[in-house]
């Protein structure tokens, strides 16, 4: 167990008091069954796709605690982080910036002390050509592989004469805090502008490691800024790194600095803390062991709720998850399978919530649905907000990626606000929520911030920690918890029935389904409906998908490759029933499958 120097009030998943139990790695979560009508979602699939978000998991130890031969070997991750050197001619050890920074595994030669090293002091090039002389806010998450790459990235800053702010300790920080601190520092300066660099990979197998750049506006950068951060540090491998300046790391440079308190002081800002205690709400909180631990306890002795944070071990090896839908490790909070233990404890709890190592994401579980599913949340808690949000500009927009639930287009439609629909990446709403023309922005894969109760700017990337007291405030102030909120949502606008199917890809069969047109589809109808539409762009900013979305009056389907893993994505929804859901599905699989084969 980790201790962080004040008392962790913590119970083990049968509601007693945890004791330090870092020998007793047989202790595992209880595990849950396939919960696909707790997630309004169809039956179980299967065949070559992994099934996500409400369906059958493809393996058969998706729900159980972790095997120890599947537990990463630290030293082998280690040897490798400053042992290989990567092979410049293939794709797959070069530098690529998805949708989130760029991510990797040292055990494939793809995320090496050799890839921080340029992707730093390329980071380090870029603030030169865009002179900022502002100090660089630096975070990691609780990855093995984050801690050795914040001691390079330190290092190449320092080479550079960079003034870095890090949290006191070496601690961790949430990628949410990070974006907070940028805003906060930049506020009212013209001049000596601040930015920040965050170490994660997100939700990602405890080998994976994984390295962003925010920009002055605090959020993710766009694609003008990665795709420059990219190709120069692309060019720094291919010279083995001569060009990278680099020295030991210098207290003249790098000033510690507590990140939690003013994170935590700040949160009534942004949600109605007075409520939740008003209410005597009892909540739990799983962080997952990542960088939102440090966080809870603080909150609750600043604001005096009760909450109960029933898994604190912060280990490197994340050996007290249970397994994802395709049997490997993922701290994934939307995931049924990885949370597992926390939906076992729904009855105990008003509210339970979760986090991902870099809590940037939320899960949320309630008494009334078990865990919510990610679309069905987002929709509760837009619509909650534009009810009881009165000093938000009643201009501002509410934003979401193409492959969200149109169930969210009817709230928005009935509140009668404009949305706006981009592809996915929380960059497309990091300007809207900087300058308040979007209130609310929000991803399927459980990612989203919106504005301060005054309709200023919170943060400008996702806050997985928001989200989740955003819960406790609707049940304190509605009476419901947001799985029964959901539940009447749907009486006056419908069921959604959603799924999201991952399958492996390779980077070829990634790019043709990136490179799909409307033409591809010479189909007239889906599902028995005439299909309304076929776009490869959002209507929200004319950007490109990066895969195609067909449309009928009851339902849809999207194809997309992924941008942080080797996985090409097909979503469904369907608002009039399972079997209808079967059918998008169905026909979506072989409009994908006649695309890769051509």
């Amino acid at each position: 167990m980790v201790r962080w120097g004040f008392k962790i009030k913590t119970l083990n998943f049968m509601g007693e008091p945890w004791y330090d139990m870092r020998n007793e790695v047989s202790m595992v979560w209880p595990v849950l069954r396939i919960m696909s009508m707790t997630l309004g979602a169809g039956p179980q699939r299967s065949g070559e796709f992994i099934s996500m978000n409400g369906t059958g998991p493809s393996s058969p130890l998706a729900g159980k605690p972790v095997p120890a031969a599947l537990l990463i070997d630290t030293g082998l991750l280690e040897k490798n982080y400053y042992g290989i050197i990567p092979d410049v001619s293939d794709p797959a050890q070069q530098v690529s910036f998805g949708t989130s920074g760029h991510r990797g595994s040292s055990l494939k030669g793809s995320f090496t002390e050799s890839h921080v090293l340029a992707i730093a002091q390329a980071i380090c090039d870029y603030r030169r050509l865009m002179h900022l002389a502002g100090p660089v806010f630096v975070g990691m998450d609780t990855h093995l592989l984050s801690e050795f790459a914040q001691q390079t990235v330190l290092e190449v800053l320092c080479g550079n004469e960079m003034q870095v702010f890090m949290q006191a300790g070496g601690g961790v920080t949430p990628t949410p805090v990070i974006s907070r601190a940028i805003l906060a520092y930049n506020e009212g300066q013209k001049d000596h502008l601040a930015d920040g660099i965050i170490i994660t990979p997100s939700h990602n197998p405890p080998e994976d490691g994984g390295i962003k750049y925010n920009p002055p506006t605090g959020g993710p950068a766009d694609e003008a800024a990665t795709g420059w951060i990219q190709d120069r540090a692309n060019e720094l491998l291919a010279e083995d790194n001569k060009s990278v300046l680099r020295r030991s790391i210098s207290d003249e440079n790098i000033t510690q600095m507590d990140f939690i308190m003013p994170y935590v002081e700040d949160l009534k800002q942004v949600i109605d803390m007075q409520k939740i205690v008003e209410a005597g709400l009892r909540l739990a909180v799983d962080p997952l062991g990542g960088a939102s631990l440090p966080y809870w306890e603080p909150i609750n002795d600043f604001y005096g709720l009760d909450i109960d944070i029933v898994n604190p071990t912060v280990d490197k090896t994340f050996s007290f998850m249970t397994l994802d839908h395709d049997g490997k490790m993922r701290m994934d909070c939307s995931s049924p399978w990885a949370m597992a233990g926390l939906v076992e404890l729904k009855e105990r709890y008003d509210i339970a919530f979760a986090n991902d190592p870099d809590a940037d994401r939320h899960g949320i579980v309630t008494p009334s649905r078990g865990l919510l599913n990610p679309n069905h949340y987002l929709a509760v808690a837009i619509d909650y907000l534009l009810n009881h949000r009165s000093r938000w500009s009643p201009n501002a927009a509410v934003g979401k990626t193409l492959v969200s639930s149109s169930l969210i287009d009817r709230v928005v439609q009935r509140a009668e606000r404009h949305l706006y629909e981009v592809p996915v990446g929380f960059k497309w709403f990091s300007p809207g929520l900087f300058d308040g023309s979007l209130c609310f922005g929000g991803e399927e894969s459980a990612g989203a911030s919106f504005l301060r109760r005054d309709g200023s700017v919170w943060t400008t990337d996702k806050d997985g920690l928001i989200l989740g007291l955003l819960a406790a405030e609707i049940k304190a102030v509605t009476g419901k918890d947001p799985g029964v909120y959901f539940n009447e949502l749907t009486e006056d606008l419908g069921m959604p029935y959603f799924i999201r199917l991952d399958a492996p890809a390779t980077a070829d069969e990634k790019q043709k389904l990136k490179d799909l047109a409307p033409e591809n589809v010479t189909a007239s109808q889906l599902a028995g409906d005439p299909i309304v539409s076929k776009v490869t762009r959002a209507p929200g900013n004319s950007e490109p998908l990066g895969g195609l979305k067909v449309s009928t009056e009851n339902g849809w389907f999207a194809a997309r490759p992924s941008g942080t893993e080797d996985l090409y994505k097909i979503y469904a929804e369907s608002f009039e029933s399972e079997q209808h859901l079967d059918a998008l599905v169905a026909e979506a699989r072989e409009i994908v499958a006649d695309a890769l084969e051509s």
